[in-house]
């Protein structure tokens, strides 16, 4: 699992993310394939937890699912449940033109909830910290929309330490107990035998991870986490308010 001394407190990402949808089987074949390429995460596999934040009509969410050129989110992310002192990542992740950004801080959990919740500010003056209080003053009504939990498995190149590869599975979601020092769970995104495979590069794609992917007929797809979560909690409400769609 990813350590607190691991991470680093102010953190800027630039890179190209694809998402695909694998079974069992082709996620075997395809690590096997990778082993000469790839090293796994030097801190081993980890169950990734966040809270999405959204105003209450879920702005950010539903432009987001209307794929404009540029859309942006605020969540806050910690492997594995923690206390209230222990550090979790504030990150504004935003997407241009099919490249993403990710800007993130190291706090402690409390002052992450406290910052959200309009209580105090960040314990630090940091360019990323402005720019995180600018998101929420912009967007004024920000609240917990969604907690999403999921089991991951990282992969880095051997000879390009910038591209990385992800496994998740077991990704689920609820809108009821979201704080990041309860315990992981809710309802299931994915079946059992599903993972969702996402490639994260600065550059192109290496020309063996493509010809891999074309060998075994993998296409890329377009996959939201909160946004699946946010059109499963739409069908829910329809399903309370006995109103079916056919």
């Amino acid at each position: 699992m990813e350590t607190a001394a691991a991470m680093n407190p102010e953190t800027i990402f630039e890179r190209h993310e694809l998402k695909y949808l694998l079974t069992a089987r082709q996620r075997q074949t395809l690590e096997q394939a990778m082993s000469g390429y790839m090293k796994p995460d030097p801190y081993g596999e980890s169950t990734v937890c966040n809270i999405y934040y959204d105003t209450p009509d879920f702005r950010l969410i539903r432009r987001s699912l209307e794929k404009p050129i540029y859309k942006e989110k605020l969540r806050v992310r910690s492997y594995g449940p923690v206390t209230a002192e222990q550090p979790v990542f504030l990150e504004l992740k935003k997407k241009y033109k099919s490249i993403v950004y990710k800007r993130r801080i190291l706090v402690p959990e409390q002052a992450a909830t406290d910052f959200l919740q309009k209580k105090t500010p960040l314990p630090e003056d940091t360019q990323i910290g402005r720019e995180l209080s600018y998101f929420q003053w912009f967007y004024r009504e920000l609240g917990p929309a969604v907690y999403l939990s999921y089991d991951r498995e990282g992969l880095f190149g051997a000879d390009d330490p910038s591209l990385r590869i992800t496994f998740d599975t077991d990704i689920r979601w609820r809108t009821e107990d979201m704080s990041l020092t309860s315990r992981p769970g809710g309802e299931p995104i994915l079946s059992p035998e599903q993972c969702l495979m996402e490639i994260k590069a600065g550059s192109a794609m290496p020309l063996w991870l493509t010809d891999l992917l074309t060998r075994n007929s993998i296409r890329q797809i377009s996959f939201s986490k909160y946004g699946t979560a946010f059109q499963s909690m739409l069908q829910n409400d329809l399903k309370n308010r006995g109103v079916f769609c056919a």
